[in-house]
Formats: C-alpha cells, structure tokens, sequence
C-alpha cells in the first residue's frame, strides 16, 4: 500500500495510570501493514523490551572506498545506555569510541586522540509538550537515551525518522523478508526531504527492513541512482537479553585528556 499524507504521531506515546509507558499496537497483524500502521508500531519499538543487546555494521562508500563501521549497543530501561564504535582502519589497532551514560551523566572517549567528556545529560527543549503545537513540530522523548544522530538512536527511536525522513517520501510496504535470521516487513521510500546535500535529488531512495516481533529497524539501505551509498544491517538483535553490572562499566584509559 502506498501513502503520501505526512505522518505525523511521533510523539503520540500511551501511557498507564501507574505512569509507564506502553505501546500502541502489541503485535502487527498477520496481513501486510499500512505505511501509517507500520510507523506507529515502530514509534513504540522501545517499550517491547527492558534490555537490548545490539552489534549494526555500516558500509558507506566514500572517495576513499569502502567504509566499515561496527556499532555495539546494551541497553537497560530506564536510562542505562553504552554504545562502542570501531572503525577499521589499516593501524595496528582499530579506532574505536564509546558512548556511555546512566541517564544522569554522559562520558564519551574517542582512542584516536585520547579524549574524553563528562557531561550531565542535555535537558530538552522547554515546550515541546504544549498542546496547540502542531504534530509535525513534537518530538518522541526516549525512555533511555542513545547518542543522538547516530544509527543505534535511530534504529531503537525510529519515530524521529518515521515522521521527519520517511513520512516525506512516497512510501510503500513492499512484503517481508528475514533478516539476522528475524523475520522482517520491508519498506521502499522514494525521495524522502533530505538534511544532506548530496541526497537532495529526486533518485535517493531508502530501503528499510523493520523487526516484526519489536519494531526496530533491521536494516536500512541508501541509493541515489539505484547504487547504494549506504548499507547499515542488525548483525545480532537481542531483546530481554541478561546484562552483567560490567556491561555498563566504563574507566577512562590512563593518559585520557579530559574536555570537559
């Protein structure tokens, strides 16, 4: 089925009396679902799970060949996060950064130049909760936060990318498939408004393969003129996995130059 109208229910978020939040749809139907019906399940993709364990590969082509990136996520709700990414590179050791928070602070160490933050975690923007604003303007609020504008944030959090990337394409529910051994409904946009300069033309065109039994993003593929530019899948997806207290430990490596 294919839609136009703009989605626009990222921030439509039902919650309990006790206070906790819940998802709109528990399961998908047996039937292919609506593009609208698919992004609201994917919208409460989060709220299917108390713990996550995650490894994505990305394989981006740039002037240089191709690119490989590993990001490794755990997850616990609400609030603990940590998030490694290596790059590989042809030094003797591999780069790599970690993205790690409790939900109060945030620390960040990046091994190419032995930097590291610790921060409180940003507050939100104030009034994105009032009434009279349009859908389109509010935004979906994390029950556990991951870095911001990175591809685990937008695999776990997809509402943001529903509405703002994808609900602004011509979007169609093409069928399923199974990814990571998961099984998986797939969706084609043509066009989406894009951010980035170089996407900004009629022939970019995303691919995404979305977790039937979660809702998170599977797999997500970028092309302009039918050659991908982009391929970032799930290599391993674990929900209500057990953590260990480690998986969230965290010490600055001795010689670390603090920023901030």
């Amino acid at each position: 089925m294919t839609e136009t109208r703009l989605w626009d229910r990222a921030a439509v978020v039902p919650i309990r009396s006790t206070g906790r939040r819940l998802p709109e749809i528990v399961a998908l139907p047996e039937l292919l679902p609506s593009v609208a019906e698919l992004f609201d399940f994917m919208r409460d993709a989060e709220m299917r799970f108390e713990t996550l364990r995650m490894r994505i590969e990305e394989r981006t082509q740039t002037s240089r060949g191709e690119d490989v990136v590993a990001m490794d996520s755990v997850l616990r709700h609400p609030g603990e996060a940590k998030v490694t990414t290596t790059r590989a590179t042809d030094a003797a050791r591999p780069e790599y950064e970690v993205w790690i928070s409790d939900g109060e602070i945030v620390r960040t160490y990046a091994s190419a130049h032995g930097l590291g933050t610790q921060r409180p975690v940003r507050n939100r923007p104030r009034g994105l909760d009032d009434l009279d604003l349009p859908g389109t303007s509010k935004v979906y609020e994390p029950v556990t936060a991951l870095p911001m504008e990175t591809l685990p944030d937008t695999f776990v959090h997809p509402a943001g990318y529903c509405q703002n990337v994808l609900a602004t394409g011509r979007c169609l529910v093409s069928g399923t498939d199974i990814v990571s051994g998961r099984e998986a409904i797939l969706l084609e946009c043509d066009h989406p408004r894009t951010t980035e300069l170089a996407g900004d033309r009629p022939d970019f065109h995303i691919s995404i393969a979305v977790d039937r039994e979660t809702g998170v993003i599977l797999r997500l593929i970028e092309s302009i003129g039918g050659e991908v530019t982009r391929h970032a899948e799930v290599i391993e997806l674990l929900p209500d996995v057990p953590l260990p207290a480690a998986a969230f430990y965290f010490v600055f490596p001795t010689g670390t130059t603090m920023l901030y």
